[in-house]
């Protein structure tokens, strides 16, 4: 095995490979999915500082960014890379259930992309974000006076939507640490980094494992605006 590549999988996976074993690095995350993954991780410790500090204007436009790239999130999902797409992680339920259940057991990392259990995960909070952003941008609206349907909507629903709001914050920052601790344990228990590769986007797997397919760069960008559009209508019409 090429010395600098040995290197490399040993930096990737925390120990040598085995001895026979033939590995290579592959691209299983692709630019786009791994700038989600730490804008949301930014947005998402800025939403909170925002709200401590009652800095309410700041915390409206950090709402809002959320809900852009959440949407990107969302159709990059249908368009973007294989390892992005829903439809390549997201597996049936029992078998996230039967991983979970060997939560414990030390393996090697063998899935290119997200595991059945992380699949779900990924699901779940994007719903969350999703329409926590949403909730928000309305009851910054309604309390601004500048959203289309304040008039229009009974003062129970805006309770309720406010109300809401609280409740899946709670749920967001639940699922936020669930979702640490899980690659706490998968680091300690079963020794796989899962958070190296969401930097350099690379994973060491054998020889045989194909390269999945990556989206092109323009489609990233034409994603990412109709998120952006797609915010700015709803924090201007909601």
């Amino acid at each position: 095995m090429d010395h600098a590549l040995e290197l490399s999988i040993r930096y990737h996976t925390g120990h040598a490979p085995a001895r026979g074993r033939t590995m290579k690095l592959i691209v299983v995350w692709d630019v786009p999915t791994r700038l989600f993954h730490w804008l949301t991780v930014i947005l998402f410790v800025a939403t909170y500082v925002t709200w401590r500090l009652d800095w309410m204007f700041w915390h409206a436009y950090a709402g809002i960014a959320v809900l852009a790239i959440v949407v990107f999130r969302l159709l990059w999902g249908f368009f973007g890379s294989e390892t992005a797409l829903f439809t390549r992680f997201l597996a049936a339920p029992r078998l996230a259930l039967r991983q979970l259940a060997n939560l414990f057991r030390r393996e090697p990392d063998r899935w290119i992309g997200h595991n059945p259990a992380g699949g779900w995960m990924v699901m779940l909070l994007l719903g969350l974000l999703l329409f926590e952003a949403l909730t928000g941008i309305y009851i910054d609206n309604d309390m601004a006076d500048v959203g289309p349907l304040t008039s229009v909507t009974p003062a129970s629903v805006a309770d309720l939507i406010s109300t809401l709001h609280q409740v899946l914050w709670q749920a967001l920052l639940a699922a936020s640490v669930a979702h640490i601790l899980a690659v706490a344990v998968y680091w300690v228990a079963k020794r796989q980094n899962l958070v190296l590769p969401m930097i350099t986007g690379c994973k060491a797997m054998p020889l045989g494992v194909r390269q999945p397919a990556q989206a092109g760069a323009l489609r990233a960008l034409v994603s990412l605006g109709c998120g952006i559009l797609i915010a700015a209508a709803v924090a201007k019409f909601l």
